[in-house]
């Protein structure tokens, strides 16, 4: 036991301990947190004698997700706790499956839980099991279909928006009857008549959206008490990473399979609930011992990552919300560099303030980029300071960028891998039946989407065994080619490797020459095409039939933080938003100005204030050792020069806690006083 609980403080050591019963761990930026969810995962297992696969850890990234399994394995092989074979639970821990492993914890996001849980139960809801996973633009696009065929004016109601409000519903819990309910005024109208058809065109796809993934779940629990009681006993001990950030249908998820046996423990932070803007509820964790009675509530406070200066500047930001649990953080990092709070005269001295400051970390303390991020509110205010690293050439990556796996060319490949999976799969269809063109006009489409929906059969038989007037013969041996492409691809997955399957596809259909079309661009896309190749190789030892949905699971549920880089030496650029769960030597956060942070659509509204502030500690509590706070007197943004008020949050900071700096003439020093904008 001394060595799971060794290196640990006597609240973490509490946490860990305390396996039976619904457990709550408040813990502060940079507490140890995952130390705790893995320490004690351990020591269930070799110190409890409970079952691995009795045990359930959700967190919400897949990066995440992958440093718990990884610090698990290696807190089990220390206490000789893996059994003969250290290697194959090293590979099944890790392995990309669509099933749960046997004698193994399960430690996954939400989302790749309910995939799982759906691969075995989909049709129990009406869906067959190799369902697709639409993105944002597959949503976006069947949206816009939809409002067409209603005549519903794009310009009056925003594609984006009405996707938003249909996320919110199922975050909510809220079908399309349920919503429908609830209609209060034209837009709720509108958004349901929307909700009612593309709920429905989603299951004619055999096709699920990221936030049905919970809702579909939480529905099949509802329904059939007797698959709840099944995934209850399998999963006795449920571990919640972040709870602070769940929503309605998160809680409801891991609510129902904890009700049985109460051993629910959840981890979080409420003072860095973030995400309400994407359905995050704080009421979660804030009345987490109303929702469990007897709960037991541990507080870790001790902070290992920042300085005590910055932690009490920290707090002074937060104190003002009224809505949290109260906690004292405190470091043995007791001295420390004060936070400097920078004022530019525009967005461009806010830039050369920046890159002065990372010169001097550079050489004189020999920081390395990697350990320095820039934070702002929204990505807008990006575009001065990459544009000045570029004039001065320095090395920066950006999260939130294009994914890799949203560019044209690459959707282009996985739609065909989509339709391949799924023979109904209509929105896929339509994307590469022309992809690249075959001459099938809008009628015949048309037509033959019809004749899918009302035969019940998949697109590509429709296809196969389309013998209509209405087509040229040589569009007609086009598109019978091009049925029989899919239909090999299909027959290939069951005794080929994926990369082989992609390597006929890619031949059949011509698509390198497609693709490149004699321009640079489109030789740097077919690279893109090619570096899918590198992507499906971890799934070597599947055959690809398997290996297809473990591919397409994995691109549907990734999220940029995945995908950061960080032996890359360069400065991070990123919202504020992106920055929880990372840390840095340095951080800058920029454009601290009322309109921008707190933002201009909270400053009317107390709980969004709060969520503000929330943001702003989030940001500060990144650094380790340096924090700059900067704002500009004037700030050219969105098309326009505005000149806002310093932000009130820097106004917040004891002055004892504050090195104040100014690009010539200073705001504050003028008859403009603060207390005038507060």
């Amino acid at each position: 036991m001394n060595k799971i609980l060794e290196n640990l403080n006597d609240k973490q050591k509490e946490a860990v301990t305390t396996i039976e019963g619904p457990v709550l761990v408040i813990a502060g930026p940079g507490s140890g947190k995952t130390r705790v969810l893995t320490h004690r995962v351990v020591y269930a297992i070799a110190q409890k004698n409970i079952p691995k696969e009795s045990i359930l850890a959700v967190t919400f990234t897949n990066k995440a997700a992958k440093e718990m399994k990884n610090r698990i394995v290696s807190l089990l092989g220390s206490m000789n706790a893996l059994g003969s074979d250290k290697k194959a639970f090293h590979k099944a821990i890790n392995s990309y499956s669509t099933s749960f492993a046997t004698d193994f914890p399960t430690i996954s996001t939400f989302h790749s839980l309910c995939v799982k849980i759906l691969r075995d139960e989909a049709e129990h809801i009406g869906y067959k099991r190799d369902f697709v996973i639409f993105d944002s633009d597959d949503q976006k696009s069947l949206i816009k279909k939809i409002m067409k065929e209603l005549q519903i004016d794009t310009e009056s109601f925003n594609p984006r928006t009405i996707l938003a409000e249909i996320s919110n519903a199922k975050n909510e819990l809220r079908n399309p009857k349920t919503y429908e309910e609830m209609i209060d005024g034209y837009k709720e109208e509108t958004v349901s008549k929307i909700y009612n058809i593309y709920q429905k065109r989603l299951k004619e796809n055999n096709s699920m959206d990221f936030d049905d993934l919970i809702m579909q779940t939480s529905i099949l629990f509802f329904t059939n008490p007797k698959i709840l009681e099944k995934y209850q006993d399998k999963f006795r001990y449920i571990m919640v990473d972040e709870y602070q950030d769940t929503n309605h249908a998160q809680y409801k998820l891991v609510n129902l399979l904890s009700k049985k046996h109460k051993n629910i423990f959840v981890v979080g932070d409420d003072w860095q609930s973030i995400y309400k803007w994407r359905g995050a509820d704080i009421k979660n964790i804030l009345e987490f011992e109303k929702s469990y009675a007897g709960a037991k509530t541990i507080l870790l406070e001790q902070n290992y990552r920042s300085t005590q200066k910055i932690l009490d500047a920290s707090y002074s930001i937060i104190a003002k919300n009224v809505n949290r649990k109260e906690k004292s953080l405190w470091s043995k990092k007791e001295s420390g560099f004060p936070i400097t709070v920078y004022e530019a005269a525009n967005e461009k001295g806010e830039a050369e303030f920046i890159i002065s400051e990372i010169a001097k970390a550079n050489t004189k303390d020999n920081l390395r980029l990697n350990e320095i991020a820039i934070l702002y509110r929204t990505n807008a205010q990006s575009r001065s300071i990459e544009e000045a690293f570029l004039q001065y050439n320095v090395p920066y990556r950006i999260i939130g960028g294009i994914k890799f796996y949203m560019r044209k060319e690459i959707k282009d490949i996985i739609a065909y891998f989509r339709l391949i999976q799924n023979p109904t799969d209509l929105m896929s269809f339509e994307r590469v039946v022309n992809t690249p063109k075959r001459g099938l006009g809008k009628s015949t489409y048309e037509k033959i989407i019809s004749e899918s929906r009302n035969q019940g059969k998949g697109i590509v038989e429709i296809i196969s065994n389309y013998n209509k007037g209405d087509i040229s013969a040589k569009r007609l041996e086009s598109l019978v080619g091009f049925a029989k492409i899919i239909e090999n691809c299909k027959e290939k997955t069951k005794t080929m490797k994926i990369k082989e399957v992609l390597e006929y596809l890619l031949t059949n259909i011509n698509y390198e020459l497609y693709i490149k079309d004699g321009t640079d661009e489109g030789e740097s896309r077919w690279e893109n095409v090619k570096e899918l190749f590198t992507a499906v190789e971890k799934y070597d030892d599947f055959t690809a039939e398997k290996s297809l949905n473990l591919f397409l699971e994995e691109v549907a549920l990734a999220t940029d933080l995945d995908k950061v880089d960080e032996k890359q030496d360069a400065v991070t650029l990123m919202t504020l938003h992106s920055a929880k769960g990372l840390e840095y030597d340095t951080v800058f956060i920029i454009g601290l100005e009322e309109g921008l942070l707190p933002h201009a659509m909270s400053l009317s509204d107390e709980f969004e204030m709060e969520e503000e502030r929330r943001l702003c500690y989030v940001g500060l509590t990144r650094a380790k050792n340096r924090a700059h706070l900067v704002f500009a007197r004037v700030r050219r943004i969105f098309g326009s020069t505005q000149s806002n008020y310093p932000s009130r949050f820097i106004s917040d900071i004891p002055d004892h806690l504050v090195d104040m700096q100014n690009q010539g003439y200073s705001y504050l020093d003028s008859d403009e006083s603060e207390a005038n904008y507060l």
